[in-house]
């Protein structure tokens, strides 16, 4: 079988290098430091944790704020991991666009879900 370098290489599969790579990194981050604050805020509260305990930890409007930049941070991370997978494994063009198309459905859907949640609070 010939090697076609050139020209007329087709690439394909995950090549968005260093920058996607940060990217995964930065928002693992921050998801790992939101994760930490909660924790925090759930081991201080005092008695049982009701609904009232946790509507409280996020009533405060910069827990809000943090919350929805770690919800865009998750939706990036996921969007980032599963447009990778498809590239990387999913070779007909076709199904490979309607598997993209369908997650980023999939996941507007669920951060505008997410965002309807945290403000409803």
């Amino acid at each position: 079988m010939a090697v076609n370098y050139g020209s007329k290489r087709v690439v394909v599969g995950a090549h968005y290098g260093l920058r996607d790579w940060l990217a995964q990194r930065l928002t693992a981050a921050l998801i790992v430091l939101f994760t930490a604050v909660v924790l925090l805020q759930v081991l201080t509260t005092s008695g049982p944790i009701g609904y009232e305990s946790w509507a409280g930890i996020f009533a405060a409007q910069w827990m809000k704020v943090l919350t929805f930049s770690v919800f865009v941070a998750l939706f990036y991370h996921a969007w980032v991991g599963m447009r990778d997978i498809w590239m990387d494994y999913v070779k007909p063009p076709g199904i490979r666009l309607a598997l993209h198309t369908f997650t980023i459905v999939w996941l507007v859907g669920c951060l505008g879900w997410a965002i309807q949640v945290l403000w409803r609070l």
